[in-house]
């Protein structure tokens, strides 16, 4: 099975387009600990979409309801 490269160029904008429509998430966790003594503990999640992938994807696994209702 070859592996195939694209021969035309893909421009910054084509780029953004497919983030935005498609998303990414960037899932991070880190932990500092000395001698066995946790010292800081840091989890991130960035998620980089449009609002319209968002909210497809959100009300899939029952964000929505949450996101909506007033505080």
């Amino acid at each position: 099975m070859a592996v195939e490269k694209a021969i035309g160029s893909t421009s910054l904008a084509e780029v953004i387009d497919r983030i935005l429509d498609k998303g990414i998430v960037v899932d991070a966790w880190v932990r500092l600990s000395v001698v066995g003594i946790e010292i800081l503990a840091l989890e991130a999640r960035v998620v980089v979409a449009s609002v319209e992938t968002y909210l497809k994807y959100a009300e899939a696994i029952g964000l929505t309801a949450t996101a909506a209702a007033p505080a």
